[in-house]
């Protein structure tokens, strides 16, 4: 970085006195098996940014120089490090569903609360009842309670909608909500989240359904350009491998690249077919089979795993983080934030569960939300790291060591974010 950097009328910032500066700097790529293992950990160095984007990181009084006149932020002895990436949410939708963690409680699995008109159906009825402006303000408020937890960088889907008009309305007030808020947010259509009631009566009323997605629904999505990915939920009793094949190619010539839900219940074919397909993640994973780690350890998809789902599920399995990271596969952690089986905004209570449960290390679980969210969502050259030249995605935790991150659990440590240089969340909060 020269003084150059600073003379083009942008705001410039000047992050100094960090107890840590957690970069995550490397390729801008997925890490894979023990490159997860490094994160950058940087003791007595300050960052710059200039406009939008990371300048330097190096000692204070170099910085100093090459940017003169710059605002300082003073981190205070705190932990900064890149915005996290949530790179799998389901945020806009209506009603909560508490009554079915009751039902879960005493008994009744997802696929039986679904079965009664449960489940995403309940999301489905509530959010068509809804206006676009109703479902703006819920969500608006919603995405920022994700930042204020340190997330900089959120994927959105549609999905509970299920007719052209409901999920052309849900990507609209995803794109809305990309122009007014200062996160960064990446709109996927889930058309195919669900089997909706009125087609489930008949065999040829799936066929219909299909039909409708591929040839109705997509068209449209692509036209107005709502939509960067695709996404199918295929599980046995919603769409078959096929049927998933048959979508997501499709959407594929529509020019969206391509996400699934895979073998979340049951071991399914999903991650194979996601490795087949090149997807750019496969999610879930919870019941993956040996071939399915196999396959994801030799394709570029990332594993985007999710166990605040299965924590909220009262399921006693996970995804077999380790097994997939030995045998090479690119692991990211999301929170699933959804109405129904994870309704948390806090990414990093899943870090917590990602070292409890999957036995990641720190390191492991830090680079999982950042570089390699970002690389679920195709966004590795652009943020997820502390590097010059990518977009200021910053985060600053009310703690002195990066292994508190997932220590605190359940904590709301953020002290303040920034995405693309601008403030998305800051407490005025005394630190404890």
């Amino acid at each position: 970085m020269t003084a150059n950097a600073a003379r083009h009328g942008e705001v410039n910032l000047l992050f100094v006195d960090a107890a840590q500066v957690v970069t995550c700097a490397g390729p801008a790529r997925a890490r894979r098996g023990a490159e997860m293992r490094d994160a950058g950990i940087h003791r007595e160095v300050a960052v710059a940014v200039v406009g939008d984007r990371i300048a330097a990181v190096g000692p204070v009084s170099e910085l100093d120089r090459a940017l003169p006149g710059a605002t300082r932020v003073d981190c205070g002895g705190r932990v900064l490090m890149p915005g996290l990436v949530d790179s799998h949410t389901h945020a806009i939708f209506g009603r909560p569903r508490s009554d079915e963690q009751e039902q879960r409680a005493a008994g009744a699995d997802y696929l039986a609360i679904a079965a009664k008109g449960g489940g995403i159906h309940a999301s489905v009825r509530d959010l068509r009842a809804r206006s676009e402006e109703e479902l703006t303000t819920l969500a608006r408020t919603r995405l920022l309670r994700l930042a204020s937890y340190g997330t900089t960088t959120v994927e959105v889907k549609s999905g509970y909608g299920l007719t052209v008009e409901d999920e052309l309305k849900t990507l609209r007030v995803i794109a809305r909500l990309a122009q007014e808020l200062p996160l960064r947010l990446v709109p996927t259509w889930l058309g195919a989240h669900e089997i909706p009631l009125e087609h489930r009566a008949t065999a040829q009323g799936r066929a219909a359904y299909v039909d409708l997605l591929i040839h109705e629904m997509l068209p449209r999505v692509a036209a107005e350009r709502l939509a960067v990915f695709a996404d199918v939920f295929c599980e046995p009793g919603v769409f078959t491998v096929d049927e998933t094949r048959t979508i997501l190619t499709a959407a594929r010539a529509a020019g969206l690249a391509l996400k699934l839900h895979a073998d979340e219940l049951t071991p399914g074919g999903g991650a194979e077919l996601a490795a087949e397909l090149g997807a750019t993640s496969a999610d879930h994973l919870a019941t993956i089979s040996p071939a399915g780690v196999a396959a994801l350890a030799r394709a570029p998809t990332v594993a985007t795993l999710l166990p605040g789902t299965m924590l909220f599920l009262g399921k006693s399995g996970h995804a077999p983080a380790r097994a997939l990271l030995d045998a090479g596969a690119a692991v990211a952690l999301a929170t699933d934030f959804n109405p129904g089986t994870s309704p948390t905004p806090n990414l990093p209570l899943i870090l917590t569960l990602g070292v409890s449960q999957l036995r990641l290390s720190v390191a492991e679980a830090v680079v999982a939300a950042t570089v390699n969210g970002a690389a679920a969502l195709g966004l590795a050259g652009e943020t997820g790291q502390i590097a010059p030249g990518f977009s200021a995605d910053l985060a600053l935790f009310d703690i002195e060591d990066v292994r508190e991150l997932p220590y605190w659990y359940g904590d709301r440590r953020c002290r303040a974010t920034w995405a693309r240089g601008k403030a998305c969340h800051q407490f005025d909060l005394p630190v404890p």
